[in-house]
């Protein structure tokens, strides 16, 4: 068991009182797995017929699993194919209970490495917008490759300060989820750095980074629309006391209920007067001594009002490449080789790549962009080369040319690492691009020629 700081054993024993042994005594529990199922890309029925090793659901997570550590989820070409994200059971919990539309504009504020935009873009369902933003440009790459991986086609992609993101969205999002900094006292079972990290004046320091970061949310926020406020951390100082502050500075935001689930536990009554007992009864605390997970905290509050201008969308005055894109029949005609959805959207030439540009995307120049949209491919010189995040945002039947090889096809692994694929003499492929899939979801692209596979998977994402 860790050895606890403290100034923090004596901060829980005042937060949990009789109940604090229960707490310290959670640490020698053993640690637990988890990973969400993408349902954006696949059923409950077929995720759990698909995979080769046993898992548990999580009772209060509608697509989550433990597993087991030996079994190694990484380290299976269906993580590479984008079915689930590798996310500790407590932190699920957010993006699970924000009720989020098709259609909705949802911005993720703090999002890094992007287990909660994942889900919340999987929600959407292909409709709608998702903004994802990291301060970080370094964790905003992780972010990238997460959104990238899980194939969410409606995503913009940024690293930028919240307050400069204020003037470009007011008003602007119908839901927004941020699980803010914090000083990660849900994180110390889990890894010691943290703990190791964690001083006397951590709580104080991010309680005001928290502050900052909630008024920002406030004002991109529509009348009407549902903000998500979450940390990994116990300490009343940034959970119950930030809450407080947003009710008492922002007399248009409540609180609302949260799904229940029998193992939730209420707000710390310490810090708040009982004038406002309703607003934080529905405040949520998940704990490691009562379910199983690291611990979380988490409030979702309601704009008061009905509705919002905000910014227009773009209606793609900024993104209208029609023309430029007209000049290179190399797009044209790598197109002609997509079915479905893809064959209606806009597209945005910059600096020779291509993006699918969401529809409701307003005009974002000034801000730092990682991905306007879905990043599709490159002109280069008389040929086009599509992206390996187009790859991922396609199903298998939306393109002409593919071929899927089975779970246990040694073939797979074998893409998967950079190498060229051959192909037997009953395996029909029309020689050129061909999209390689396993189990009917892609993996990447390939260029065939004859019965090989020239390998076309991106170098960065590959098999290590």
């Amino acid at each position: 068991m860790p050895q606890l700081p403290e100034v923090y054993k004596l901060n829980m024993q005042k937060l949990l009182g009789e109940h604090y042994a229960e707490y310290e005594a959670s640490f020698g529990d053993k640690r637990v797995f988890g990973l969400r199922r993408n349902r954006l890309k696949i059923s409950q029925e077929a995720f759990e017929e698909l995979l080769p090793f046993h898992v548990k659901k999580i009772p209060w997570i509608d697509n989550g699993y433990y597993y087991e550590e030996d079994d190694r989820p990484a380290k299976n070409p269906l993580y590479y194919a984008g079915l689930y994200y590798l996310q500790e059971p407590s932190a699920m919990t957010p993006a699970n209970r924000l009720p989020i539309e098709p259609g909705d504009k949802v911005l993720d504020l703090c999002a890094a490495p992007g287990g909660k935009s994942t889900e919340l873009g999987a929600k959407l369902g292909h409709e709608g917008l998702l903004v994802t933003n990291d301060i970080s440009n370094s964790r905003a790459q992780a972010l990238l490759k997460n959104i990238e991986l899980f194939g969410i086609d409606n995503a913009c992609i940024l690293s930028e300060a919240p307050y400069k993101m204020v003037p470009v969205f007011p008003e602007y999002f119908d839901k927004v989820l941020i699980d803010a900094p914090c000083s990660g006292e849900g994180m110390f079972r889990k890894d010691t750095a943290v703990m190791k990290a964690w001083t006397p004046n951590s709580n104080a320091e991010y309680s005001k980074l928290q502050r900052e970061i909630l008024e920002q949310a406030v004002a991109m926020l529509k009348p009407g629309g549902l903000l998500m406020y979450s940390t990994c951390t116990f300490s009343p100082m940034e959970n119950e006391a930030s809450v407080d502050y947003i009710l008492s500075k922002f007399p248009q935001m409540h609180t609302v209920a949260i799904d229940s689930y029998e193992g939730f536990r209420s707000a710390y009554p310490g810090v708040y007067d009982a004038s406002k007992e309703a607003e934080f009864r529905n405040c949520v605390r998940i704990w490691p001594q009562h379910m199983q997970g690291e611990g979380h905290f988490l409030t979702m509050f309601r704009k008061d009002g009905s509705s919002a201008t905000g910014f227009a969308s773009a209606s793609h005055a900024s993104y209208d490449s029609s023309r430029e894109l007209a000049k290179h029949p190399e797009f044209t005609e790598f197109m002609e080789q997509i079915n479905g959805r893809f064959r209606s959207k806009h597209y945005y030439l910059r600096q020779d790549k291509v993006y699918c540009v969401p529809d409701e995307l307003c005009d974002i120049s000034g801000l730092r962009i990682l991905r306007p949209g879905l990043f599709v491919g490159e002109c280069k010189k008389n040929r086009f080369e599509p992206s390996q995040a187009f790859a991922m945002a396609l199903k298998a039947d939306e393109f002409d040319n593919s071929i899927s090889f089975g779970l246990d096809d040694d073939r797979v692994i074998r893409y998967l690492k950079g190498e060229t694929i051959d192909l037997t003499s009953e395996e029909n492929l029309q020689d050129g691009l061909c999209l390689i899939c396993v189990e009917g979801h892609p993996l990447g692209f390939g260029k065939a020629k004859d019965i090989s596979i020239k390998n076309k998977y991106l170098s960065g994402w590959r098999w290590q």
